[in-house]
């Protein structure tokens, strides 16, 4: 059975930065593509960033581009989201995610395994 954990989140001032880290187990990622969501309390599950299986395609929400960096080490099965110029609006709980689909959607439900969640946490 799949599972990803998530870790790194905390509370940052505007403008700091802080490292997420997924770690998957019981499956190798290398042919599955991953992603990181958000979710704010009372808002819908936002796709924030997304990586294909070889690393080749990659995407952001426009509202994190140029801020976050989403990168995956197929060796160490892990996913990394690193965000910096943090800002209160990237409050959130943020989600690791993993897909069978080549291409990088928007639709949870389309992102077949979960982690648990770390809570990030920006002050003004």
């Amino acid at each position: 059975q799949v599972r990803l954990v998530e870790s790194g989140g905390g509370l940052v001032q505007t403008g700091g930065s802080l490292t997420l880290s997924c770690v998957v187990s019981g499956r190798r990622i290398e042919a599955y593509s991953m992603a990181w969501f958000r979710q704010a309390p009372g808002q819908e599950r936002e796709r924030v960033a997304g990586i294909s299986w070889s690393g080749t395609t990659i995407n952001y929400a426009d509202s994190v581009k140029d801020r976050f960096t989403i990168s995956r080490d197929n060796t160490e099965n892990t996913a990394t989201l690193q965000m910096n110029s943090l800002k209160p609006e990237d409050t959130a709980i943020y989600y690791c995610a993993l897909s069978d689909y080549a291409l990088l959607t928007d639709t949870p439900s389309d992102w077949r395994s979960w982690g648990q969640g770390t809570q990030v946490t920006v002050s003004s």
